[in-house]
């Protein structure tokens, strides 16, 4: 979960091993659609990528000695926020099985707005004058990236839309209920560790898939070997991703939510191009350069 900035400047160990986190969870996210592309499921998908991740973390949790002592209102606080990572994930997910996986990332980048306009919807919060001078631009960038009046793809408005309509409402839906999560958090898990919240976390995120699976008549695994490698990558890579995020950062003296991270929509374009062999027009990149810029600019701002 988001964290406040660290005002002090980053070694380049951790520089390093920040952009290693993003490269991880923009391989993640290719490694995803490559087992959607091969018969796995969403649902199936995040039970395999939260059900390790919890385990990793839940082991991180007792080597370390971390006390568990959860109040009752944090346990109420960490079931919406479970409920509502388990529908972001879904949601991001079916938004990578639908679209070019750079452009439902950076859909899903929206998220900054999200936050800010539940915490001025539920809290009361004002909204920094930061964030509603980064709305336009992010949005500008968002609209170039999507391609949104069809030009680039030679479609027209409307066929375009048609095409990547689902994908994008998946993707702000995954946006959307990030936010709110990331609200909750701040306002109702204080005092409790970030290992101790994500290790629970995942494991309802993975209850949630679990049902989810068992709806859809039992585990949907992969119908030909690179889907496989595709699903092993996703959970091998979330997994190791948050475990380094909480044994290696705190370590460097580096907070887990450093702006630098999302540059993850970078990585993932270029992966996508190598892997899948998906492109997009240079109108569509500026854009995307546009969208991350501006999401790294205000996370880099000082609360």
């Amino acid at each position: 979960m988001s964290s406040s900035p660290s005002s002090k400047a980053l070694s380049g160990s951790a520089f390093v091993t920040l952009l290693l986190i993003a490269l991880m969870m923009g391989a993640n996210h290719v490694s995803a659609r490559l087992a959607f592309d091969h018969g796995v499921t969403v649902s199936t998908a995040v039970l395999f990528r939260s059900a390790v991740t919890a385990l990793v973390v839940w082991v991180i949790v007792r080597v370390a000695g971390v006390p568990v002592n959860v109040s009752a209102a944090q346990r109420k606080a960490l079931l919406k926020i479970g409920l509502l990572i388990g529908l972001q994930s879904l949601c991001l997910y079916s938004a990578v099985a639908r679209l070019p996986v750079a452009l439902a990332l950076l859909a899903f980048n929206t998220y900054p707005l999200w936050t800010a306009l539940w915490a001025r919807t539920l809290k009361g919060e004002r909204i920094e004058p930061r964030v509603l001078r980064a709305m336009p631009v992010l949005l500008l960038g968002l609209a170039l990236a999507l391609d949104v009046a069809g030009a680039a793809s030679g479609l027209g408005a409307s066929a375009h839309w048609g095409r990547i309509g689902a994908g994008v409402a998946f993707a702000l839906t995954a946006a959307a209920s990030f936010g709110l999560a990331l609200v909750f958090t701040q306002h109702e898990t204080l005092g409790l560790d970030g290992r101790v919240r994500t290790a629970i976390t995942m494991a309802l995120v993975a209850v949630a898939a679990l049902i989810g699976v068992v709806a859809q008549g039992g585990l949907a695994l992969p119908n030909a070997p690179i889907g496989w490698w595709g699903l092993a990558g996703l959970t091998a890579l979330y997994g190791t991703a948050f475990t380094i995020m909480f044994t290696v950062l705190p370590r460097l003296g580096v907070v887990g939510g450093s702006p630098i991270m999302n540059v993850e929509p970078i990585f993932a374009l270029v992966l996508a191009w190598a892997v899948l062999g998906q492109t997009v027009a240079a109108m569509q990149v500026a854009g995307g350069l546009l969208v991350v810029a501006t999401v790294m600019w205000l996370g880099l701002r000082r609360r």
